[in-house]
């Protein structure tokens, strides 16, 4: 059998990741330069001549022109916060590379925080994780598919039409290398016509081609200006098939990510 290469592409360690933004300068100059990318630019009048305060906290400019002082972290993530940098940093890099999940007692230990603040963190990281799915829609080809989140109660119905999960479309774009891009996971009212109408409409970009199963619902990517390519399984199941590759690989990271933080969450992902 063929060695699954994904699992070994190269990452950012932890030595690195530290050699990187592993003091609070080295962080402010990274937040910096992603808030102003080339030079400060005063929110209120968009003048750039600034003077730089001494004695704060956390970096703080004063604007040349209208006067006003914006501390580096304002409006951001890190507002208000008294956690130095270091440590939100890396509570980005561990819940970034914990394909298992990391819960907040997790969280908790490895930062050396309370449970309340590793709580809080968690929070904060996936409100903003959420918050910029909205930025985008998915363009190129998307390959997209119909699943199920479970909770802990078990019989019933297993697949589509469960009294026990909540359906929801899994969807990745590719790039023209076919690597993945950005992903979607958003949950609808059903497999319906009118419900894939309308995640369509929200979260894809017209022109894309969108690559599925063959579920009928997912011809409604038309009404958006897609194009839409169906995949007949045939006597194989969708998981085998390769042009499938990515979007099952997505629901496998997410059912091993649940797994791992929520131990009661039985039957949590059952993809069609």
């Amino acid at each position: 059998m063929a060695m699954n290469r994904i699992p070994f592409q190269a990452g950012l360690s932890l030595p690195s990741f530290l050699e990187q933004y592993g003091t609070e300068e080295q962080c402010e100059a990274a937040l910096e330069s992603v808030r102003w990318h080339q030079s400060f630019c005063c929110p209120a009048c968009g003048e750039v001549g600034h003077y730089v305060l001494k004695g704060k906290t956390h970096k703080t400019f004063q604007c040349k022109g209208c006067r006003l002082q914006t501390s580096l972290i304002a409006g951001t993530l890190f507002h208000s916060t008294h956690l130095a940098l270091p440590r939100w940093f890396l509570a980005i890099y561990l819940v970034r590379q914990a394909k298992t999940g990391l819960s907040a007692l997790a969280l908790k230990r490895q930062l050396g925080v309370s449970y309340p603040t590793a709580g809080l963190i968690q929070q904060k990281l996936m409100q903003a994780i959420s918050e910029r799915d909205t930025f985008y829609t998915l363009h190129g080809n998307v390959q997209v598919d119909d699943a199920y989140l479970g909770g802990e109660r078990v019989g019933g119905k297993a697949g589509r039409g469960s009294e026990n999960k909540i359906p929801f479309v899994a969807a990745v774009s590719l790039n023209t290398e076919g690597h993945p891009m950005y992903l979607k996971m958003a949950p609808v009212s059903g497999f319906t016509r009118k419900a894939i109408g309308e995640w369509a409409v929200q979260n894809l970009s017209p022109d894309c081609v969108v690559i599925s199963d063959g579920l009928s619902c997912f011809t409604h990517v038309l009404d958006a200006g897609c194009q839409h390519q169906a995949i007949i399984a045939g006597g194989c199941k969708p998981k085998e098939l390769p042009e499938f590759r990515w979007i099952n690989t997505l629901l496998g990271n997410l059912k091993t990510s649940l797994s791992g933080s929520y131990h009661a969450l039985l039957n949590t992902v059952h993809a069609i």
